[in-house]
């Protein structure tokens, strides 16, 4: 279909590990539609850390077929993938992924510094994204003077930098408390809303239905969830 984002058809992904060759993923099939805030839930060992490499361009699969915008994923070589990556995604780590020496600003300049914008459009566009999160007033602070939720949102601000048409989100909650956590969702819900992908990796149920559509892995095999919020 035109309007699909991305595309993953009979996904496989196996691993070398000492002698043996471990299958991860088992034949996954995922379709997400422009605009979608999709989770994917499952259990440590599920394979959905996996499948977020392979969503975010840090792995390919090794056999099947995922197609991001029109492209074969697989086909690209890594001066593609970094590009793509660059270009197209906007990563969120539990452990938020900080540089402690630098402030919020700084931080978030970061990915726009590999793109090569100027300094100038750099700062005003840090600044534009972090206002966007609701840190007007921490533009200066290092990461030590930041609660874990505003560390968080400083990430969210970094991923969204760029620009990014998805934003992939791997247990964007799971190093804060519980009302922090759903601050940091009804920010998810609000970018949502605004139209930019989401994908989330979670294990958390309560975490996992802020999105619009749930999937579950297992065992390395996807099974379509529930679609929410209709």
């Amino acid at each position: 279909m035109d309007d699909d984002f991305f595309r993953m058809t009979g996904i496989i992904k196996r691993y070398q590990m000492g002698d043996e060759l471990q299958t991860v993923l088992r034949g996954v099939n995922l379709t997400v539609r422009e605009g979608e805030f999709v989770s994917v839930l499952g259990p440590s060992g599920s394979g959905k850390s996996t499948l977020m490499n392979i969503i975010g361009c840090l792995d390919t699969p090794t056999e099947g077929q995922y197609i991001l915008r029109g492209r074969d994923i697989g086909k690209q070589d890594a001066r593609q993938l970094a590009a793509i990556r660059n270009r197209e995604i906007g990563f969120v780590f539990q452990s938020f992924q900080l540089l402690p020496r630098l402030d919020a600003l700084r931080n978030v300049e970061l990915p726009l510094i590999y793109g090569g914008m100027p300094e100038k459009k750099r700062m005003e566009r840090a600044e534009e994204v972090l206002v966007r999160v609701g840190l007007q007033d921490k533009l200066y602070h290092h990461p030590n003077q930041l609660s874990g939720g505003q560390q968080q949102r400083v990430a969210i601000a970094r991923a969204l930098a760029t620009n990014p048409s998805i934003l992939l989100a791997d247990e964007p909650t799971g190093a804060l408390d519980q009302a922090t956590g759903k601050q940091v969702m009804s920010l998810f819900e609000e970018i949502a809303q605004e139209g930019r992908n989401i994908i989330m990796i979670t294990h958390d149920l309560s975490i996992a239905r802020h999105a619009r559509r749930v999937v579950h892995i297992l065992d390395g095999m996807l099974t379509e969830g529930e679609s929410l919020h209709a």
